[in-house]
């Protein structure tokens, strides 16, 4: 993608608005921009991290056995009624009436929504066990968004269901989500610890968020080191395989993880040795429920077993903040010049940056690398304007694409480009031949 074609409002300076380092990050690298409190447009930068999150979430869950679905955002409130929860949510979700009168909702959540499709579709024990999952729009109306993509009011969530007979089965389906959660965040290079929550207005009495490590998080964690150092990636799991996964949800379980809010300094120092003991800052970015039979109950989602009787299913719910995690991975990687992408969710793998759009020989070797990289599947992002070499390494530092490919007529002359990897700022002189084979590799 040529930059002269692309869309990309950058900014010099920092909107006063922007309170935390990716509010003010993703307005200046013209990822997003606010249309009302907390409701953002995605501008195409923001919209391709937001889709390579996406892509890594749906990968996950359907290796996980999970089936993708998409349930509408607005709800009727007559299914909220019948579980209990249209009145006691609170202020949070948006109610609305049709032109015809009828009580409808801007959808939070979708508990008692998938509860309903799956009672329509499911009738006896050899539909169990199911899990389902959507990755759509949700609309919570905070009393005060803030923090950008963080806490704002419209945001993008996956959210998993099961379906299982028994409360057995039911855990087994947990673990499974469990274990798919600390591959999902590793994959995009994040360091993901679940901590034993509350179910607030979910409901059910087994619960675990999973907050990744920032510094400028808003939540305060107290762990064990171990858990940091933990390779979930390095190990070949077999989703299906119980007897693999529960040693290792045991193992995380078993440690002392827990937010501020649930944190005992007694029993931490009791079962953390003092050189293990980590606290630090994080950000929630995930969340999973085990809540029984409390909405398939209500809502007589119910299932034969094998000797004829009509039992509710156990269910659980998964969910992961899709377009929260892109202000999560911009807290978690920065520094001083801008965003530090992590190759998986970057939004192009390479910056070309052409340092003297006018001359023929740097115009002519760029768009020959610019056409190989496409060739090779490499995702680039080739700067063809005629700015400043400044201004095109002081924009290209903000994007934070993972590596920079730049070419002047110097470097031509000597028959190298330069390759500047963007995390560590280690620069290689190569042939463009051997740049591209570096970036293939």
């Amino acid at each position: 993608m040529r930059l002269s074609r692309y869309f990309l409002p950058t900014l010099k300076e920092t909107p006063a608005e922007a309170e935390i380092v990716s509010h003010r990050l993703m307005l200046r690298a013209g990822m997003i921009r606010q249309g009302a409190a907390g409701i953002y447009s995605w501008l195409p930068l923001g919209y391709a991290v937001l889709q390579n999150i996406e892509q890594i979430v749906r990968e996950e869950q359907d290796r996980a056995g999970a089936n993708e679905l998409l349930m509408p955002t607005i709800q009727s409130s007559e299914l909220w009624r019948q579980s209990g929860r249209y009145e006691d949510y609170g202020k949070e979700m948006l109610r609305i009436k049709d032109r015809h009168g009828r009580e409808m909702l801007y959808g939070p959540t979708n508990e008692e929504l998938i509860t309903e499709i799956f009672r329509a579709g499911a009738k006896s024990y050899r539909d169990v066990p199911s899990m389902l999952y959507h990755i759509q729009w949700k609309f919570r109306d905070e009393v005060r968004p803030r923090f950008g993509v963080m806490r704002g009011r419209e945001f993008l969530m996956k959210d998993a269901y099961s379906f299982d007979l028994d409360q057995e089965s039911a855990h087994r389906a947990y673990r499974k989500q469990f274990v798919t959660y600390l591959r999902t965040f590793a994959r995009m290079g994040l360091k993901a610890v679940p901590m034993e929550a509350e179910t607030g207005p979910i409901g059910g009495n087994l619960s675990h968020e999973f907050v990744i490590l920032a510094d400028t998080g808003e939540t305060e964690i107290f762990t064990h080191k171990d858990l940091l150092d933990y390779d979930v990636l390095g190990q070949n799991i077999d989703l299906d395989d119980d007897d693999q996964i529960k040693p290792i949800v045991d193992y995380w379980t078993t440690q002392y993880a827990r937010t501020d809010d649930m944190h005992d300094q007694a029993e931490f120092e009791r079962q953390v040795p003092e050189d293990k003991r980590v606290q630090r800052r994080g950000i929630e970015v995930g969340h999973i429920f085990y809540f029984g039979t409390k909405y398939s109950e209500p809502l007589e989602a119910n299932v034969s077993t094998k000797d004829g009787q009509s039992v509710p299913v156990h269910m659980g719910s998964y969910g992961v903040g899709v377009s929260r995690l892109v202000g999560g991975l911009i807290e978690a990687f920065h520094d001083d010049a801008g965003i530090v992408w992590p190759e998986s969710v970057a939004p192009f793998k390479v910056g070309l940056i052409n340092l003297r759009a006018n001359d023929e020989s740097c115009r002519t070797a760029c768009d020959e690398l610019h056409a190989k990289l496409e060739q090779a599947g490499i995702t680039v992002l080739y700067d063809d304007t005629d700015e400043s070499p400044g201004a095109k390494f002081a924009q290209m530092d903000l994007i934070g694409l993972p590596w920079q490919l730049i070419v002047g007529p110097k470097g031509l002359k000597a028959g190298t480009v330069e390759l500047k990897h963007r995390a560590s700022g280690e620069r290689h002189e190569l042939s463009p031949d051997a740049a591209l084979q570096k970036l293939a590799g």
